[in-house]
């Protein structure tokens, strides 16, 4: 592609993601520095592998068992 800047794929191999990930990253701004040149997206070589946001707290465990059971239900006379 451009000197100084890897493709999506070349970004994912890098990074050991897969290439929607990347595209993603690219599209939510979360890869500083990534230009999209028609439907392609340049990354610059330098760039770091962006913070992975999902949760790891653990705040969601067990939330299955802690949740109400069932719905309130009506009844009609």
């Amino acid at each position: 592609m451009i000197e100084n800047y890897l493709t999506v794929k070349e970004a994912a191999e890098k990074w050991n993601l897969k290439d929607r990930a990347v595209q993603a990253m690219c599209m939510d701004g979360r890869i500083p520095g990534a230009v999209k040149f028609g439907k392609n997206w340049a990354i610059p070589v330098e760039t770091e592998r962006p913070k992975d946001k999902r949760e790891k707290t653990g705040k969601y465990k067990g939330w299955r068992k802690n949740s109400p059971k069932g719905r309130a239900v009506k009844t009609v006379k």
